[in-house]
């Protein structure tokens, strides 16, 4: 089982246009279309369209990001997969 930090983490999507974020770590990536941040609970990938990080402050772990939600979808960062995973894909 994979163990995470102890940091909290909250996702709050209001009407699919607004989504607030705690527990941030790092913005991987961004477009209009995807943004990609890694967070104490796993790497986070939300697309949608007219995205837009509107808030961030790595410091306290706040992002706020606006446009329209399509996906959101937790997947483990590429340093946590093993060895085996890694090899094969």
């Amino acid at each position: 089982m994979q163990e995470f930090n102890s940091k909290p983490q909250s996702l709050t999507l209001d009407n699919r246009k607004k989504l607030s974020l705690t527990g941030v770590e790092d913005v991987l990536g961004f477009n209009d279309e995807t943004v990609n941040v890694k967070t104490t609970l796993g790497d986070l990938t939300i697309k949608g369209s007219k995205l837009h990080i509107s808030k961030l402050n790595l410091d306290t772990g706040d992002v706020e990001i606006d446009g329209v939600v399509d996906l959101i979808h937790y997947s483990q960062s590429k340093s946590e997969k093993s060895f085996m995973q890694r090899l094969l894909g």
